[in-house]
């Protein structure tokens, strides 16, 4: 990929994520973010996963990101956008769509 995309890529996650990333580890401690997401064999769930890599993603400088940060920062902002589209109707402030977006950086009560 060439620098623009590289850039482009860091700038789409920074618009989705709306959490800090101590807002996210705070989160991530929580039973109602361990109880949400697809889980393989039972374990954590993909995006509990990713929202601690979320958290080393943020904390970690522009240089120093690599192939594969950028690509997960890819994987997040697509899974953001797709998530947004499927808003469900009425109060979201304790369902199980928003907690799983929150897992993911972004929380959309925000």
């Amino acid at each position: 990929m060439s620098e623009q995309d590289d850039d482009a890529t860091r700038r789409d996650f920074r618009e989705v994520i709306n959490m800090s990333p101590a807002e996210l580890e705070k989160w991530l401690d929580t039973d109602e973010s361990a109880e949400v997401g697809q889980k393989d064999g039972g374990g954590e769930s993909t995006g509990h996963a990713s929202g601690r890599r979320i958290v080393e993603l943020l904390r970690t400088k522009k240089d120093d990101l690599s192939d594969s940060d950028l690509a997960h920062m890819r994987k997040v902002v697509g899974y953001v956008h797709r998530h947004l589209a499927q808003r469900p109707s009425g109060d979201i402030a304790e369902t199980p769509w928003r907690y799983s977006l929150m897992n993911w950086g972004h929380d959309p009560a925000k």
